[in-house]
């Protein structure tokens, strides 16, 4: 059995990072046996060197070997690839074809964008994995083949099959092994690498002297993120050894290759996909503001029946201050400094009238109305968002729905619900 530097030698896989050595090593043990392989990783990572290092040390390696792109093929016609069809099966279909799967009987079939085959697809690609059988289009005569399947995705499988857009089943059978290619900014040390050789290969291809980095151009080169990886670095090469007539290229040159959106592989926080119904960022802030004013509204309420029940003021502003800072600001400290010159008035006991206890009863009576009055507050709230959303929207309701974070439906029972004409 071959090591792994003989591979990459024999396939032209370049670097050392130690994830794509434990892949390729993967790759070498699983190739004698017939067990189903599913590679994943980005895309431009070079997922389609896997299957063809696996059929090689195969031993089916002397038969065939068929790529098949399950994201370039329609998906009415799809069947008809990979399964075949009986003539007459199908508008269009005048005499019986083989499918990939009867052509490659004995070899391997490289599925790649496995993820993108339809759900009928699916169901009939789990029986041949499941037991060797398959049925042409238009057919009922089961045939048998003799294939070595290994697949390959650049999505994540677990969040398509909670979707429902991938069976589990079909999944499980798939990943019997699964090897994973990682992403070229985990592999920084083997940019430049990558970056030389096509830069060497280029110059060579268009008979041109070979392009170099300067320093501070390769440091750029390593910070970037390189979301279209192996395959993006490899434009960029392709594009600069064109174009440019000065072989040294600086980072300003460098720099004009490079999309503006993404600078470096600094570390991001990255915010989870906002699913449709969920809040947008200026709504959250505004129910955030809202919330805050309530649970200040409700310390308030509880100072305020304190103060009604207690005749000791000075006691309950010494047990509340901060919060009379809180509500006050710096203003509570005079609120506490005022309270004796009130109290130092001549103010004669028959002149004031008896307060009253406050009953249980009005308590309650009393938090329902404020209670009352906040509801009606978010209420109103929302009535002047929907307003607002669809005045800038034209009266769009589709889009006055996406602004604001909810479905079409549910914008148009808020409409109704509120007479919004």
């Amino acid at each position: 059995m071959e090591n792994v530097q003989a591979i990459k030698q024999r396939f032209g896989i370049i670097g050392n990072d130690p994830k794509l050595n434990r892949a390729l090593e993967k790759a070498i043990q699983v190739s004698p046996t017939d067990i189903s392989v599913l590679v994943t990783g980005e895309s431009g990572v070079g997922k389609e060197s896997v299957p063809k290092i696996i059929h090689a040390l195969s031993h089916r390696k002397h038969a065939k070997y068929i790529a098949v792109n399950c994201g370039a093929i329609p998906e009415g016609t799809i069947d008809s690839e990979l399964f075949g069809h009986e003539k007459g099966s199908f508008t269009g279909a005048t005499q019986t074809r083989s499918g990939y799967f009867e052509v490659a009987d004995g070899g391997t079939i490289f599925l790649d964008e496995v993820g993108e085959l339809p759900m009928h697809t699916q169901v009939r690609l789990l029986r041949v994995l499941e037991n060797g059988e398959f049925l042409k289009v238009g057919s009922s005569k089961t045939q048998k083949t003799n294939v070595r399947i290994v697949a390959a995705t650049n999505m994540n499988m677990l969040e398509a099959i909670n979707k429902g857009k991938f069976r589990e089943d079909l999944y499980y059978r798939l990943s019997t092994v699964d090897i994973h290619l990682p992403p070229l900014r985990e592999r920084q040390e083997d940019i430049h690498l990558l970056f030389r050789k096509f830069a060497s290969d280029f110059g060579q291809k268009y008979k041109m002297p070979t392009i170099r980095l300067q320093e501070d151009a390769m440091q750029l080169l390593l910070k970037h993120r390189w979301p279209g990886n192996i395959r993006q670095l490899r434009n960029v090469a392709e594009q600069i050894s064109v174009l440019e007539k000065e072989r040294n290229i600086s980072l300003t040159t460098l720099n004009n290759y490079l999309p503006r959106t993404v600078d470096t592989n600094l570390p991001a926080i990255i915010e989870p996909r906002q699913k449709e119904g969920d809040f947008s960022n200026e709504r959250e802030i505004l129910y955030k503001v809202l919330f805050d004013m309530k649970a200040d509204l409700n310390d308030l309420k509880k100072l305020t029946l304190e103060l009604l029940q207690s005749s000791d003021t000075t006691k309950v502003q010494e047990d509340n201050q901060s919060l009379i800072k809180k509500i006050y600001g710096d203003n509570g400290d005079s609120f506490e400094e005022e309270a004796p010159a009130i109290e130092a008035l001549p103010i004669h006991e028959a002149d004031v009238p008896q307060a009253q206890p406050v009953q249980v009863e009005d308590r309650y009576h009393f938090a329902e109305e404020i209670q009352e009055e906040e509801t009606l507050s978010l209420q109103e709230k929302e009535i002047e968002l929907i307003k607002k959303s669809l005045d800038r929207n034209r009266g769009k309701r589709k889009a006055a729905a996406s602004e604001l974070g909810i479905s079409e439906r549910t914008l148009y029972r808020k409409i109704k619900q509120y007479d919004l004409k």
